[in-house]
């Protein structure tokens, strides 16, 4: 039978756009190459004539995108000689930047705001053996920290302020281009530092300009609605919203999101967080995919829009869920419906159960 190469990693498939040399020393988890998954039900529930696919990030080594950016992160730490990264994070940067450096055996130090962060993440960065550091603020004064800290001490920012960071991230956007042999009309997003919709801009629009696809698709940008700075046209100070991974007032990425929105005649929106748990919900129970709820904001925006005409019927639509649904195992199982039964160990018992909560 025939063998196909170990898959070692995205910077390893994408070597020549990246910036990387032949002797560099790539710290690699074997991350990318995640499922793009075509949504049977969900369309059906919707009546709408609709193309959807979900870019399940979550099944990265850390269980989010951010794998994508902290390889080259780190990659590049290390070859300019950096013994130590530094991060402020909401849980999602925090738990790869640990693994990451753990990988390369340098040392990891993570900002993180005290009782704002999801349990799943707070332990991926403990068991990792990153120093963390708990502040009594939120994310963005954590940015402000790590950028004043690196000024005194020899760390390296693993923020997406790092530029090599976005250089990994746009990696999602060649493979979606390759699994659909052309580019989607429209790519939805969560948004909070907004890194990540800037990065997929620049993968479909090096693509682009290579001649590999003949289109870009329209860039949209979601946010939570009590985080949503892009929709109130400034910086928000106080964010909140259930959506912990976009818990973020004062994205790091402001100029550039922008840009992407104006080149790829995109557009921003907003989400309640009754809407983002809903959308986590239904990709739970009509596609079998739990993703946390800052990942659903892209599928409840997208639905928001196709409801409203505003993305046409016959469309094909991209939607990244950036983190896996252990990430936030509280948040799930405080808005599940199901009922947790508890029953004598017996035959008749198990079986009534059964029979009673048969469904047609």
């Amino acid at each position: 039978m025939p063998f196909r190469p170990r898959y070692t990693g995205l910077i390893e498939r994408y070597r020549d756009r990246l910036p990387v040399n032949d002797d560099t020393r790539l710290i690699s988890l074997g991350e990318g190459n995640t499922p793009l998954l075509k949504l049977n039900n969900i369309p059906k529930v919707l009546g709408k004539d609709i193309e959807i696919y979900v870019k399940y990030e979550g099944l990265n080594p850390t269980g989010s995108f951010k794998d994508r950016g902290m390889t080259m992160a780190v990659t590049k730490a290390v070859e300019e000689g950096s013994k130590a990264i530094i991060c402020a994070s909401t849980g999602n940067t925090s738990a790869s930047a640990a693994a990451y450096a753990a990988r390369a055996g340098i040392a990891a130090f993570v900002l993180i705001p005290e009782g704002k962060i999801a349990l799943g993440k707070l332990a991926q960065g403990m068991m990792h053996g990153a120093t963390v550091i708990q502040i009594k603020g939120n994310f963005d004064e954590g940015m402000q920290l790590v950028k004043d800290v690196a000024e005194h001490a020899p760390v390296t920012i693993v923020n997406s302020i790092n530029p090599y960071r976005l250089q990994g991230q746009k990696t999602a956007a060649f493979e979606i281009v390759e699994e659909l042999s052309c580019a989607p009309d429209f790519h939805c997003l969560p948004v909070g530092n907004a890194g990540n919709i800037t990065a997929h801009w620049m993968g479909y629009s090096e693509y682009f300009e290579d001649g590999i696809v003949g289109t870009r698709p329209k860039m949209v940008g979601y946010q939570a609605a009590g985080s949503a700075p892009f929709m109130r046209g400034h910086m928000v100070d106080d964010p909140e919203t259930v959506a912990t991974a976009i818990r973020i007032g004062h994205p790091q990425s402001w100029d550039k999101a922008w840009k992407v929105k104006e080149e790829s005649q995109g557009w921003f929106d907003e989400c309640s967080d009754e809407q983002i748990l809903a959308a986590q919900k239904l990709l739970a129970e009509h596609e079998g995919v739990f993703c946390e709820p800052a990942s659903a904001t892209s599928l409840a925006g997208a639905i928001a829009d196709i409801e409203s005409g505003k993305i046409p019927e016959g469309s094909k639509i991209v939607c990244t869920l950036t983190g896996h649904g252990l990430k936030d195992p509280d948040t799930a199982i405080k808005q599940s419906t199901a009922p947790m039964m508890t029953v004598e160990a017996t035959l008749d018992a198990v079986r009534d159960v059964i029979l009673s909560n048969m469904t047609d």
